[in-house]
């Protein structure tokens, strides 16, 4: 898509530079002369505030690890530390803390667009999956950075969650004593998360440029689904027309990030994370951080441990399969009247399985969830294998240039004009 670089150094030294190492012509290519699909709607700003966020908290959390100490005696008071004694910490901690929330809103944003627009769909595959390995390996960095404050939830989350690879067979139990560096939740596990938790935000950066290059080769997906055709008339240069569009995007998200920071700090968090970490008293309801509700609703709906760490890995396992799941040939759910309707159950589900994540595991809770938790996975491995059988799918436009073009013209029109231009190529 981005074909050859039309830049040209204008100073000696860039001459120079340029001829032994093509840097210049790289980010020209790339995040310049790039083309976009000149239809693109906000949805697809989120790429880009993705991005930014991943940068935010590698930068705090680098410089927190400066005043952190990792041990199970001095972790907590280490943390209230750098809230009291280090300059501008309490600001330093709550960017790091809010941004991690701010980093699921936006990644569970940019792939429910990804759902609802069929940015899974060929030639995409394998961008796709590397969104769910970043995914993936987002949900672990955050997992072992809650680990990290010391507190209540802290310790008992990290005893929770880690119990649960001892329902595997043959390979739980060790896995399970590995993690903890003992028979229990203590420093050396304590270590072990701080490790981790510096070590994969990097990695997460290495599978983004990755991303990144699969989408420059294949090219963005657009809300109409279909492919640039004439890149004239399709697509626009990247800078200054999808940059200002990020650039404004990322202003309205950043000023969202900063009323939480600044405003309600504390309100993504929970109460019992500011009390040490004690094993001999049990919280009265253990949760984990709102990102990882429905999938700890999922688990909890199981009655069998085995059968809910399937359950609950399965949930994110199946959207890697996605591309070959949704059989039907049209990409945007804009053309696909079923699905659209099907899209929205499924952010219902989702919201719903969030909300009960949050409530007791009894009475009519574990029942709803289950509920919700069979039309998940009837969603992806039933309903859309089959909705691409006989589902009657609107008429897609020729070409972007198409598309916008009927902007403004009446819904009836534009299905008539893409009809008759099919028809008349046949």
């Amino acid at each position: 898509m981005s074909g050859h670089s039309t830049y040209v150094p204008k100073s000696a030294f860039m001459k120079w530079f340029e001829s032994r190492l093509p840097l210049g012509g790289l980010i020209h290519s790339s995040f310049i002369a790039f083309p976009v699909p000149r239809n693109l709607n906000y949805l697809w700003t989120f790429g880009g505030i993705l991005s930014f966020m991943l940068i935010v908290q590698i930068i705090t959390g680098v410089v927190l690890v400066m005043h952190y100490t990792p041990s199970a005696e001095l972790a907590f008071n280490s943390v209230e530390q750098i809230m009291r004694d280090v300059n501008y910490g309490w600001l330093l901690r709550f960017l790091h803390a809010n941004g991690a929330s701010m980093f699921f809103i936006a990644v569970y944003i940019h792939m429910f667009r990804g759902l609802y627009y069929g940015s899974y769909k060929a030639p995409r595959e394998v961008l796709w999956i590397l969104g769910v390995i970043i995914f993936l390996l987002m949900m672990a960095t955050a997992f072992m950075g809650y680990v990290l404050p010391w507190g209540q939830m802290s310790f008992w989350g990290a005893t929770v969650i880690t119990n649960l690879f001892s329902a595997l067979p043959l390979v739980g139990e060790p896995i399970v004593t590995w993690l903890w560096g003992g028979y229990s939740v203590d420093n050396p596990t304590l270590n072990r998360f701080f490790s981790l938790h510096y070590l994969l935000p990097f990695m997460i950066a290495g599978v983004v440029v990755l991303h990144i290059w699969a989408l420059h080769h294949v090219g963005q997906n657009n809300p109409t689904g279909v492919e640039v055709k004439d890149l004239r008339k399709d697509t626009v240069p990247f800078t200054p027309y999808a940059t200002v569009k990020d650039a404004f995007g990322m202003v309205c998200f950043m000023l969202v990030f900063a009323w939480f920071v600044f405003y309600t700090p504390n309100y993504m968090g929970h109460a019992d994370n500011y009390i040490p970490a004690n094993p001999l008293v049990t919280p009265a309801h253990i949760v984990p951080e709102w990102y990882f509700l429905p999938f700890y609703a999922i688990l909890r709906s199981i009655p069998s441990k085995l059968g809910g760490v399937i359950a609950m890995f399965g949930a994110i396992a199946v959207l890697a399969f996605l591309p070959w799941l949704d059989t039907s040939k049209v990409r945007s759910a804009v053309y696909r009247p079923i699905y659209k309707q099907l899209f929205w159950v499924l952010v219902l589900v989702c919201l719903g399985l969030g909300y009960l994540g949050s409530q007791p595991p009894e009475g009519g809770y574990v029942i709803a969830a289950q509920l919700l938790t069979a039309y998940y996975f009837i969603h992806f491995l039933i309903l859309l294998p089959a909705l691409g059988l006989f589902e009657k799918t609107r008429p897609v436009p020729n070409s972007i240039a198409e598309a916008v073009l009927a902007t403004g013209r009446s819904e009836g029109a534009v299905a008539a004009g893409a009809a008759a231009g099919r028809s008349a190529k046949g």
